[in-house]
C-alpha cells in the first residue's frame, strides 16, 4: 500500500511537471500570435462627441472643433444610454494606397453607423450591430470591418455609436494584406482554443457516462459554457450559432457567464469535497450556486446592464470565496487546492480584470478577450491535471477501503462468534427488550407521523399572506386535474399578477410591498365562498386561484368580482393609502390527459400576459382571435 502510495505521488509530480511545460508552450503561443505585429495597421487618434438621441448627421458636421474632446483609442465609455460620435482624420497617403478598412474588434456593439467626408462630400458606408441580424452585414466577419473607399483626398470618419451593453470602440485601420495575415493568424489560435474547449468538454462527459461521477459532468457543464462566453464576447457565436437571433444576442453574454459561474461553484465544491472540510464554506458555495442559477434564469427577461452588474457582484464575492476556500485547503495539505488554487485563480483573475477593463473601471494593456483566452487556456489544462490526480487519490482510497474492509469482516468474524454465545446465555432478556423496544418504537413512530403531518401542513403555509403557498397549489392542481378527468367535470384556473407592483416597492419600500400582498391576499381569500376553491400565492406578487367543477364563464364573474373588489379596496400601510389593480387571465376545460392541467394553467397564464397587454387592471378569459 505504501509502495503504490509512493507512485501515485510520483507520477502526479511528473504529470504536473508536463501540464506546466503545456501551458507556458500554449501561452507562448498564443501571446506571440495575439501580439504579432503584421504592419499595414494603426490606430488613429479619436475625438468625441456625446449626444442625445435623434441628433442627425448634418448637426454633428456643424459642431465646432472645440465640441469634441480627445480620447484613447479604443474609446471605452463603460454603460451609457448616450448616443456616443467619434472624429478621426485620414491622410490621403493612407486613404487612397495603403489601407482598406476599419475594423471595430468588440462585436457586442448593439447599433453603429460610419459616414465619411471628402472634398466637401458626405457618404455613409456602413450601418449595422447586434441588434441587426448577422445576415445583414456586408462583411461576414465577426467583428465590425468596413471597406474604405480608394481615394487621394483626406478624408474625416464619422462614428455614432449606442448600446445597451458596455460601449467600447477600438478602433484601427488596416491595409487588405496585413489584415488578411492577422485574421489567418488569431482564427489559427481560436481555433485550436475552442477545440481544446470542446475536447475536454466532450471526454469529461464520457467519463461521467461511464464512472456516474457527477464531477465530471460538471465540468463538462462548465467547459460548454465557458466556450460558448467565449464564443460570444469575440463575435463567433453569433456568426455560427444564432446570427438570426438578435434577442439572445443582447442576453447571451450575461446568460452564459452566469451559467459557467454556476456550474464552476458546483464543479469546485464537489472536486475539492468542501462539505468534508467544512459545511459552513458548503452552504456559501450553494447558495452563490443558486444565485448564478437565479441570474442564469433571469438574465433572459431584465435588463443586460442590470444582470451584468449583478453578474460583476457575485463574481467579486466567488474570487474571494473559493480563493479563500482553495488557500485554507491548501495550509491544510490538501495537495489538489494547490493546483486548484493556481487553475482557478488564473481565470478568476482575468475574467475580473476583463470585466473591469470592459467597464471602464481599470485600464489593461492587453485586450480583454486575450486575458479571457490566457486564463481559460490555464484553467482548461490545469483542471484535467487536477481531475487525473482526483481520480488517482480514488484509486488509492478505494484499495485502503478494500483492505480496511477485510481487516473489518475479520473482525466481525470474531464478534460473530462471541455475539453467538452471548446470545444463547441472554436469550429471554433479549426477547424482553425487544418487546419493550417495540413498543416505545410504535409510540415514537404515532408521534413522529402526527409531527409530520402538522410539518406537512405548515409547509403549504405562505408566511407573508398565512395562505397556500405554491408547493400546496402543485400538489392539489395534479388532484384536481385527474379528479377532472375521472368525473367528466370542469377544472378552472385563473393566474392573478398585481400591477405596477415593482413601483410600489420603489415608492414606498418593501414593508409596504409586503402589506399590499397580505391585504390582496385577504381579499382575494374572502371572496372565496366554496370549501373545494383554493387561492395561493404563487410567487412575488403572483397568485393562482382553483376552481373545481367551474365553466369559464362562472370563473370569468368570480375573477372579475375580485379585480372590482382590489380596485375598491387600497392598502392602508404607515400612513400611506397605496391603490391596487390586479390582471388576470383565467381558463376552464375537462382535463382529458395527464398532463392537461399544466396546459390549462400555461394557457391562464398567456391571457394573464394578454391582461397586461392590454393595458392591465383587466380579466381575460376568452381573448378575440387575432
Amino acid at each position: 500500500m505504501q509502495l503504490f502510495a509512493s507512485t501515485t505521488r510520483a507520477t502526479e509530480k511528473w504529470l504536473f511537471s508536463i501540464t506546466s511545460v503545456m501551458v507556458i508552450a500554449i501561452l507562448i503561443v498564443i501571446a506571440q500570435v495575439t501580439s504579432k505585429n503584421h504592419g499595414g495597421n494603426y490606430r488613429p487618434t479619436l475625438y468625441s462627441y456625446q449626444s442625445q438621441t435623434g441628433v442627425e448627421f448634418d448637426q454633428i458636421r456643424a459642431l465646432s472643433e472645440d465640441s469634441w474632446a480627445e480620447v484613447d483609442n479604443p474609446a471605452s465609455f463603460g454603460f451609457s444610454e448616450q448616443v456616443h460620435w467619434l472624429r478621426f482624420d485620414l491622410a490621403s497617403a493612407n486613404t487612397a494606397k495603403n489601407t482598406s478598412y476599419i475594423e471595430m474588434d468588440y462585436p457586442l456593439l448593439d447599433n453603429i453607423d460610419v459616414w465619411i467626408e471628402q472634398a466637401g462630400e458626405q457618404q455613409q458606408i456602413f450601418s449595422g450591430g447586434d441588434a441587426r441580424p448577422f445576415s445583414q452585414r456586408p462583411r461576414q466577419y465577426h467583428g465590425f470591418l468596413i471597406p474604405l473607399p480608394d481615394s487621394e483626398q483626406p478624408v474625416r470618419v464619422y462614428i455614432r455609436v449606442s448600446s445597451t451593453s458596455v460601449i467600447k470602440v477600438p478602433v484601427t485601420i488596416w491595409q487588405r494584406v496585413a489584415f488578411g495575415q492577422h485574421v489567418s493568424s488569431v482564427n489559427l489560435v481560436m481555433g485550436l482554443f475552442f477545440g481544446l474547449l470542446l475536447a475536454m468538454g466532450l471526454s469529461n462527459l464520457f467519463f461521467f457516462f461511464t464512472t456516474k461521477n457527477f464531477t465530471f459532468l460538471y465540468y463538462s457543464g462548465y467547459v460548454v459554457c465557458l466556450g460558448l462566453t467565449l464564443a460570444t464576447l469575440h463575435g463567433y457565436s453569433y456568426k455560427y450559432l444564432w446570427p438570426e437571433q438578435v434577442w439572445f444576442q443582447a442576453k447571451a453574454v450575461s446568460f452564459l457567464a452566469s451559467a459557467t459561474l454556476m456550474f464552476a461553484v458546483i464543479f469546485s465544491s464537489a472536486l475539492l469535497e468542501v462539505r468534508r472540510h467544512s459545511m459552513r464554506a458548503d452552504k456559501y458555495l450553494k447558495a452563490l450556486m443558486l444565485a448564478f442559477a437565479g441570474l442564469t434564469v433571469s438574465s433572459l427577461v431584465i435588463d443586460y446592464a442590470i444582470s451584468i452588474k449583478l453578474f460583476l457582484v457575485l463574481l467579486t464575492i466567488v474570487v474571494f470565496l473559493i480563493m479563500g476556500v482553495v488557500i485554507w485547503l491548501s495550509y491544510r495539505k490538501i495537495i489538489i487546492a494547490r493546483y486548484y488554487t493556481l487553475a482557478w485563480g488564473a481565470l478568476l483573475i482575468s475574467a475580473f480584470s476583463a470585466s473591469l477593463d470592459n467597464l471602464g473601471i481599470i485600464s489593461v494593456n492587453v485586450p480583454s478577450h486575450v486575458l479571457l483566452v490566457y486564463g481559460a487556456t490555464i484553467e482548461a489544462l490545469m483542471l484535467a491535471l487536477i481531475l487525473a490526480i482526483g481520480y488517482s487519490r480514488q484509486r488509492e482510497q478505494m484499495f485502503k477501503a478494500q483492505e480496511d474492509a477485510l481487516e473489518q469482516e475479520r473482525s466481525a468474524l470474531e464478534a460473530k462468534q462471541a455475539l453467538i454465545d452471548v446470545q444463547m446465555r441472554s436469550q429471554n432478556e433479549l426477547e424482553y427488550n425487544v418487546q419493550e423496544r417495540t413498543l416505545e418504537l410504535e409510540i415514537a413512530l404515532r408521534e413522529l407521523s402526527e409531527a409530520n403531518r402538522e410539518l406537512e401542513k405548515l409547509n403549504t403555509i405562505d408566511p407573508l399572506t398565512g395562505i397556500r403557498n405554491r408547493r400546496h397549489f402543485d400538489k392539489r392542481v395534479i388532484a384536481e386535474g385527474r379528479r377532472s378527468r375521472r368525473e367528466q367535470t370542469p377544472l378552472a384556473l385563473a393566474m392573478l399578477d398585481i400591477d405596477h407592483f415593482k413601483q410600489v416597492n420603489d415608492q414606498y419600500g418593501h414593508s409596504v410591498g409586503d402589506a399590499c400582498i397580505t391585504h390582496v391576499a385577504s381579499l382575494l381569500q374572502e371572496m372565496l365562498k366554496r370549501p373545494s376553491d383554493d387561492v395561493c400565492r404563487y410567487g412575488g406578487e403572483e397568485f393562482v386561484i382553483i376552481l373545481p367543477n367551474t365553466d369559464i364563464e362562472g370563473a370569468y364573474q368570480l375573477i372579475e368580482s375580485m379585480r372590482q373588489v382590489v380596485e375598491q379596496s387600497p392598502c392602508h400601510c404607515d400612513g400611506h393609502t397605496v391603490p391596487l389593480t390586479l390582471s388576470g387571465g383565467v381558463a376552464s376545460a375537462v382535463i382529458s390527459r395527464d398532463e392537461g392541467h399544466a396546459r390549462l394553467l400555461k394557457l391562464a397564464d398567456e391571457r394573464l400576459y394578454m391582461a397586461k397587454q392590454a393595458g392591465r387592471n383587466r380579466v381575460v378569459a376568452n381573448p378575440k382571435p387575432k
